[in-house]
C-alpha cells in the first residue's frame, strides 16, 4: 500500500462488529504507517466507538473529527497526528511507559 497524501482521499478502515478493544488494536497498527494529517474513516458498529475513539485520539495525539452524518453505516473520522504518542502494544488505551 502506498502512503496516501494528506488532504487526499480518506483511508477507510472497516472495523465491522469488532469490540472497541479490538478496534483500537487494529487501528493503532494501521495508523502507524500513515503520514501525519491523513484523514481516516473508521466504520464501527460498537456503540462505544465514538466515546472510545475520541478518548483514544486525545491520548495518542490524533484528532477526532466526529461521526459522518451521511454514511450508510456508523462511520467516524479522525486525522492522524504529526507526532503521535506511543501506546502499550498489548493495551492501546494505555501510554507506553
Amino acid at each position: 500500500m502506498t502512503a496516501p497524501v494528506p488532504g487526499g482521499e480518506p483511508v477507510v478502515i472497516d472495523g465491522g462488529d469488532r469490540s472497541c478493544v479490538r478496534l483500537l488494536l487494529e487501528l493503532r497498527g494501521r495508523l502507524a504507517d500513515l503520514p501525519g494529517g491523513t484523514v481516516v474513516h473508521l466504520i464501527a458498529s460498537d456503540p462505544a466507538a465514538p466515546l472510545d475513539l475520541a478518548a483514544w485520539c486525545h491520548l495518542t495525539g490524533h484528532v477526532y473529527l466526529g461521526p459522518l452524518a451521511d454514511a450508510a453505516r456508523a462511520t467516524y473520522a479522525l486525522r492522524t497526528g504529526d507526532r503521535p504518542r506511543a501506546t502499550d502494544p498489548a493495551s492501546p488505551w494505555r501510554p507506553r511507559s
